[in-house]
């Protein structure tokens, strides 16, 4: 699932510390949040897709509708792979580049097409549609706003980061001492589940809030 290994790749000691705390601060950003998937293994062995590790959440079942707070939660979780970078190392890396730009595509749809900013209202502002002969390789975004609603909506997009970053960043602090447990049983075991690193197990279970989007794209 997470794609094959790469066995001739030798990370530098110093590298693997960083995936380390990278994985482990996505990893306990989701058990945290009680909208997220459970963790079900967390990996510092890096992949032919080019990752360096990776936190695999599995469903417990299907689900067709995305709430407001899912959507919010998964942009903490994005974000903590960064905020758990900054708050061990006191800076951050390029390892976040994949993990920013998800976050990025997920803020902005929550504002352009899902109508969930307070500031620009429920109104579908971007709708995608296909390209030449219908290829959807070649969908383009339409875009029905002004130059200021762009502004409002770079903001939006922007405020939105921040506000995961930030909540990712207190999250981390709050469960520090796991942060720094689990980065170094990654170091010494490469891979974990939760059965052997129990702080990945869910943390809490308050059902989420439900509004209707489209959670097909």
């Amino acid at each position: 699932m997470a794609g094959i290994e790469r066995k001739g790749s030798v990370l530098r000691s110093d590298e693997r510390q960083v995936v380390a705390y990278h994985e482990m601060g996505h990893a306990l950003a989701a058990s945290s949040l009680p909208a997220m998937d459970p963790v079900h293994k967390v990996s510092i062995i890096p992949r032919a897709a080019g990752s360096l590790g990776y936190t695999l959440q599995r469903p417990t079942d299907d689900r067709y509708l995305i709430s407001t707070q899912m959507l919010r939660d998964r942009l903490v979780v994005l974000m903590a792979g960064r905020a758990a970078e900054h708050l061990a190392f006191g800076q951050v890396s390029t390892g976040a580049a994949d993990d920013l730009g998800r976050a990025t595509d997920i803020a902005r749809q929550l504002v352009t097409r899902f109508g969930m900013s307070p500031v620009l209202g429920q109104a579908v502002l971007e709708r995608q549609q296909a390209g030449y002969l219908g290829d959807s390789l070649l969908r383009q975004e339409r875009k029905d706003y002004s130059e200021q609603t762009a502004r409002e909506i770079d903001l939006a997009v922007r405020g939105l980061l921040e506000e995961a970053y930030g909540r990712a960043r207190a999250l981390l602090e709050q469960r520090r001492d796991d942060l720094d447990a689990g980065a170094r049983l990654l170091l010494a075991k490469e891979t974990i589940t939760p059965e052997e690193f129990p702080a990945l197990q869910p943390q809490a279970n308050e059902p989420a809030t439900y509004v209707l989007v489209d959670a097909t794209k």
